[in-house]
């Protein structure tokens, strides 16, 4: 590749973006290391999937704000996450998503079935790569434990690993936490 194209391909790449896809375990440090992948530019949005529907996950959500510097804005988006993206993410120069794992269980809870699920993992890297900012998106590996006894786990198991192949596929880098510590992966 002669030097002015690679030039002119490292300049699109900065007003493209950027999107980093972060894997990893329960509990394996991946949201910590996605803030820290995310940098400090601002304005920063954290965009949260999950929801407080019980004690316990209230207590999860509010130890994860914690965690955050103060300058993040939090939006809560459950569900329609390439809307949030087409909405307001060219107001941020960075973004966080956590997680997807949670968001695919919104979407099934919701009554939405597998092709439209994917379908809407197509138009979520869509609209994030309108956006000009640096997106980080943190999602569960749920492929790496026992095979789960009941049918209806292991499709949401594998429906799970279908998106996270797209989204790795997707982004610019891929990284897999393993006990708080980031592989890259590509």
């Amino acid at each position: 590749m002669s030097p002015k194209k690679r030039s002119s391909r490292q300049t699109s790449r900065k007003s493209a973006g950027l999107i980093i896809f972060i894997l990893g375990g329960s509990a394996s440090g991946k949201s910590e290391i996605a803030l820290r992948l995310a940098g400090s530019k601002g304005p920063r949005a954290f965009v949260a999937t999950g929801q407080g529907l019980d004690a316990e996950m209230s207590a999860r959500i509010a130890r994860h704000q914690a965690t955050r510097a103060s300058d993040w804005d939090t939006a809560e988006v459950p569900l329609e996450l390439a809307a949030w993206f087409a909405r307001a993410g060219s107001r941020y120069q960075t973004i966080v998503v956590d997680c997807v794992t949670l968001w695919l269980s919104n979407l099934q809870c919701s009554g939405m079935k597998e092709p439209l699920v994917l379908k809407r993992v197509a138009g979520l890297l869509e609209a994030m790569r309108k956006t000009k900012a640096r997106i980080v998106i943190v999602s569960n590996e749920l492929g790496l434990g026992l095979v789960p006894a009941e049918p209806t786990v292991r499709a949401f198991r594998d429906l799970a690993g279908r998106v996270n192949q797209l989204l790795a596929a997707g982004a610019d880098e891929a990284h897999l936490v393993v006990s708080g510590i980031p592989l890259r992966l590509k």
